[in-house]
């Protein structure tokens, strides 16, 4: 009987422990989980960035109550801020066509979905990237976007701006 209970105990182990693979015997990898922001009044959930990448810094995460917006921050590449709002992108292309100081170019444009290059043209290598993106929870409707201090590469913005998902309604 115990040598029974130990085979079983050891098949259980086995088959909860191996990671599944694909028709191609690749291993699949588990989606990363999201932080599920419920709890700041956000039916949202972001998927931070493992610690390698944010160079060992914790994430923080919190309302700029002053400013009106939650921010998300995870080192100095991964920095947005989520705020309650509906969009307004012909507001924001209106802005970056009236600077002054920066030349813009539109990198990406989407059914909601700004990426954008910043150049300031008397420093050449001084580029900022940033987006600027609408996602509907329910009947809620958020702006989440970059940090506008933030300096980042397309691949920070490409990482950011696919990291936050509404939260699936339980059913």
């Amino acid at each position: 009987m115990l040598r029974l209970t130990s085979i079983l105990f050891a098949s259980l182990l086995w088959g909860c422990g191996t990671p599944s693979t694909d028709e191609t015997g690749t291993t699949a990898a588990a989606p990363p989980a999201g932080t599920d922001l419920s709890s700041y009044d956000l039916p949202l959930l972001v998927t931070l960035p493992d610690a390698q990448l944010t160079g060992g810094s914790e994430p923080q995460l919190g309302w700029r109550e002053e400013e009106g917006w939650f921010q998300v921050n995870a080192g100095d590449a991964f920095r947005l801020r989520i705020s309650e709002e509906p969009g307004d992108f012909a507001r924001l292309k209106a802005d970056l066509e009236r600077d002054p100081i920066r030349e813009a170019r539109v990198i990406k444009e989407e059914p909601g979905l700004l990426v954008y290059r910043l150049e300031f043209p008397a420093e050449p290598g001084l580029v900022f990237v940033h987006f600027y993106q609408v996602i509907t929870a329910g009947d809620r409707a958020f702006v989440v976007e970059s940090d506008g201090e933030g300096r980042f590469t397309e691949a920070d913005v490409e990482r950011m701006r696919t990291s936050v998902t509404p939260k699936a309604d339980p059913a």
